[in-house]
């Protein structure tokens, strides 16, 4: 590829539709230096460019790439001397993945008349606890993006189906996480997909072997064509009232099993300088995995339309680009054409998503193994792998702890962090950073959350909206920290948040914003010591959620 730098693309001809980490001279490619003590912008500069460079392939868990990745990570935490905490004396744990393939004769059932897999519906895998769906009743569910949807309640049991008004996509983590106890979810979309997204979605999936402990059963989820919608409730949907019932609907997706390319968690110790207390620990955790690669598409084409289109990416779904937005996509693009030519790109690198985090834990461990006192408790660093896949990995590694469950007094999970203050959220941002889950289980450590923040100069602006109870991005839900809450340890998830290039070819290391980085990488190294040196383990006084339970926020 090409090197060019962001000043010389042009892109301050458009300074409304760019965020200030958009606006520096970054490289397109940044040959790596040594890293030092002091947790700096230079070194999680020179880390993240090696992460999330096009030759780790996008890192997807069950692939050879993945391996590359924490390969790297595992050599750093040897060079560093962090004492190894995987399986059999090495820094990995290893996980059971399988490839999993959808098994011919899969049909649904409407009402007594079949319909056929791929030309009426493509289903999507749930996993091994995706329900049967038996002579289930279908509910409309509302209309995607609508805050009128119908409550969890009165999904239970039924198959719901969400019209989208425009587009396809529909968010199916925040679906099937609202909806746990329904039977199946429908997303009437199937027409509008584009074929060779659905060619993508026919390609076996990745996915933890039945054998292995699970999470509660779930929903089976499917897009259908509008015409499957609609004959589960003999109307044109745009005529259904939210919560209106249909007819009766049976199918079962049943996936044939392989075993996958491994798979592998990485974990180290830093012991802890109390002989009393070095038996407890401070984890910190990040998930390593991307979403690996694609067919090649033009990389300033996807940038220009997703900043101003679609400015939550992937979460913006199939948003459609208005006669208002394509004078400034075509404005954007135009000045990335004027100096230089059309670069192909086809890898999601996973800059911020999350190289960011992952490498904020090699700085923080770093600095910790320089650090002149070294925290009373120890320190557990864990990269979890396949967060993107339904946090496999952290629910791995919670199941089967390489070090006693018990003894993790807390736990810090940092995931996009790398896109600084006021990244391009919905109204621009409306805080420095994302906190969620810091007093679900504990009102100390969201004390200590707040005490830490303020000793900054100048001092974090948290945004906690995220965390709001029933909030539909069921965010608290939906990443590593989960796996350790619902055995009642206490956790913190940061995030700096969304922004144009989330789940794109375009999360590119030279869109980081390394101060900012620095920055919550500092406050991560903070918060731990300030844990790991208290002279009692975090108090725990909330109710403790079932480990085996639906997850609830």
């Amino acid at each position: 590829m090409t090197r060019r730098s962001l000043a010389a693309l042009g892109l301050l001809a458009l300074p409304c539709l760019l965020s200030a980490q958009q606006r520096g001279s970054l490289p397109l490619k940044f040959p790596a230096k040594p890293t030092a003590g002091a947790i700096t912008p230079a070194d999680l500069m020179s880390r993240v460019y090696v992460f999330a460079d096009d030759s780790m392939m996008g890192r997807q868990a069950g692939s050879v790439y993945h391996d590359k990745g924490t390969t790297y990570i595992a050599r750093e935490l040897a060079r560093l001397g962090l004492r190894a905490a995987g399986e059999n004396g090495t820094y990995f744990q290893q996980i059971p993945l399988v490839s999993r393939t959808l098994a011919e004769g899969t049909k649904v059932t409407v009402d007594g008349r079949d319909y056929v897999v791929w030309k009426d519906f493509l289903p999507r895998d749930n996993g091994p606890t995706a329900r049967k769906i038996e002579n289930a009743t279908a509910v409309f569910g509302g209309v995607w993006g609508d805050t009128a949807l119908i409550s969890p309640a009165l999904a239970s049991g039924k198959v719901v189906v969400i019209r989208v008004p425009s587009g396809w996509q529909a968010n199916r983590g925040a679906l099937v996480q609202r909806y746990l106890g329904a039977s199946g979810i429908v997303v009437a979309t199937l027409d509008s997909i584009p074929m060779e997204q659905q060619r993508d979605y026919r390609e076996p999936g990745v996915s933890m072997h039945e054998s292995e402990p699970q999470l509660p059963p779930v929903a089976s989820f499917f897009y259908t064509t509008r015409a499957m919608a609609e004959a589960m409730f003999g109307v044109p949907l745009e005529s259904l009232e939210t919560g209106a019932l249909g007819k009766a609907v049976s199918g079962e997706f049943t996936w044939r099993e392989e075993q996958a390319p491994g798979a592998r968690n990485v974990i180290a110790i830093l012991p802890g300088s109390d002989p009393a207390l070095r038996g407890q620990y401070v984890a910190i955790g990040a998930h390593s995995d991307h979403v690996g690669f694609t067919r090649p598409v033009d990389h300033d084409s996807l940038y220009a339309f997703y900043h101003v289109v679609r400015p939550e990416g992937a979460d913006d779904g199939g948003k459609p680009a208005t006669p208002q937005d394509w004078p400034k996509v075509h404005s954007l693009l135009d000045s990335l054409r004027k100096v230089h030519v059309a670069r192909p790109d086809s890898i999601f690198n996973g800059a911020d998503d999350d190289a960011s985090g992952s490498m904020a834990i090699l700085e923080v461990a770093e600095a910790l193994v320089g650090a002149k006192e070294k925290p009373k408790r120890s320190i557990l660093f864990v990269w979890h792998v396949a967060e993107e896949l339904g946090m496999l990995g952290s629910g791995h590694f919670t199941e089967h702890p390489t070090v006693p469950r018990d003894s993790i007094v807390g736990q810090i999970n940092i995931d996009m962090i790398g896109r600084g203050p006021k990244a391009l959220a919905p109204g621009g941002g409306t805080g420095d950073l994302q906190i969620i889950g810091s007093r679900r289980l504990s009102t100390e450590l969201g004390n200590i959350v707040d005490a830490e923040g303020k000793k900054f100069t100048p001092a974090f602006t948290y945004d906690y909206q995220y965390d709001a109870n029933g909030h539909p991005g069921q965010y608290y839900c939906r990443s590593d920290h989960y796996m350790y809450a619902r055995y009642g340890i206490p956790v913190v998830f940061f995030s700096t948040g969304g922004h144009p290039e989330y789940h794109q070819v375009t999360d590119e290391p030279q869109y980081i914003d390394y101060d900012g980085l620095a920055r919550v990488s500092q406050l991560v190294y903070n918060m731990a010591t300030r844990i790991a040196n208290l002279k009692h383990r975090l108090v725990v006084d909330k109710a403790k959620p079932d480990p085996n339970g639906n997850c609830v926020q």
